[in-house]
């Protein structure tokens, strides 16, 4: 009892109040990072094991084969449990956000996950260096000491979010702006005698330099038909990784001209007048909103000055007068 009196008051003296409360996370801290390599490190599944030994002629495939069948970190692998959500519909709706936010991989929720505990940990641990640099809870109150310790691994953990959330309304608007022009580039090619997969491939290839999310997108459908996936799926599939509005309006024109055997060209040329109307709308809208955007700034640039050429001399005056009276 005596030592861990003194060492309670070793800490206390040192950190501050919160002290034994520092020590005891920063020693839980370190256990957890002394634990990864370990995890790492785990014996290999004697199943795996098996089936290896059993099929020799696995290991002498191409690297592009391996790929095409596993594709898959297994260094994340053996934390699958830990960095994916159980529940399929949470797993379902992480994949489609990430995949709207361009991230393809296999591993996207995986690393997505592992980005926000690497990022609260070094949080934490800023925080804690922080406070213990400044000399503990001598210049700071309890609730100084929680924000500065507990908020730096906040901010790291939602970092991952705001950044995929960013990322999610950039590529959906860079897909909005590039999508009329697509329109008519695909109408061109089917116009010209090609099939709807050749117009998609070459449209693709044409974008790559404006915009490449909607040219990602129109090779993943290339790719997806080359692999003989059902056409109206493929499109389907399309619309929702996208998450817009008109490609999900086209993905049905699409299908309803597939289904009802009129002409694919005549329901492009239509429904490309209408996106380009609906961008000139979009910019006239922007324009309209430009001068309401513009008063508060006008306002606050303007109106001081102003008040300070028209009132300034008045109050001068009227101080100048006031000390003629004293």
């Amino acid at each position: 009892m005596a030592f861990l009196q003194q060492l309670n008051d070793l800490l206390t003296g040192s950190l501050g109040e919160f002290g034994p409360l520092i020590a005891v996370g920063g020693l839980g801290l370190f256990m957890i990072l002394l634990t990864i390599p370990f995890f790492l490190n785990q014996r290999e599944d004697p199943l795996k094991k098996l089936k290896r030994s059993s099929n020799p002629d696995a290991e002498a495939k191409p690297k592009k084969e391996r790929l095409r069948q596993g594709g898959r970190n297994e260094q994340l692998q053996k934390f699958a449990t830990f960095l994916e959500p159980q529940d399929q519909e949470q797993l379902s709706a992480m994949q489609l956000k990430l995949r709207q936010a361009g991230y393809q991989s296999k591993d996207a929720v995986r690393m997505f996950h592992f980005a926000q505990f690497t990022l609260g940990i070094l949080g934490l641990i800023a925080g804690v260096a922080y406070v213990a640099s400044s000399g503990g809870s001598e210049g700071f109150s309890s609730q100084q000491m929680v924000m500065y310790v507990i908020g730096p691994g906040g901010i790291g953990y939602l970092l991952p979010k705001y950044w995929v959330t960013r990322r999610v309304e950039a590529r959906k608007e860079e897909i909005t702006r590039g999508f009329p022009d697509a329109l008519d580039m695909l109408l061109v090619c089917v116009e010209a005698g090609q099939s709807l997969d050749q117009s998609i491939v070459r449209v693709a290839r044409e974008l790559r330099a404006s915009y490449p999310a909607l040219a990602d997108e129109f090779e993943i459908i290339a790719y997806e038909m080359k692999a003989g996936k059902d056409k109206a799926t493929v499109l389907r599939d399309m619309g929702t990784r996208c998450g817009v509005q008109d490609v999900s309006s086209f993905v049905t024109v699409l299908i309803q001209s597939a289904t009802f055997g009129t002409s694919i060209a005549e329901a492009l040329r239509v429904y490309a007048s209408e996106m380009r109307d609906k961008r000139v709308m979009r910019a006239e809208e922007a324009a309209n909103k430009l001068p309401t955007k513009m008063t508060l700034a006008t306002m606050m640039l303007t109106v001081p000055p102003l008040l300070i050429i028209l009132v300034g001399p008045s109050a001068n005056g009227i101080a100048n007068l006031g000390n003629m009276g004293n």
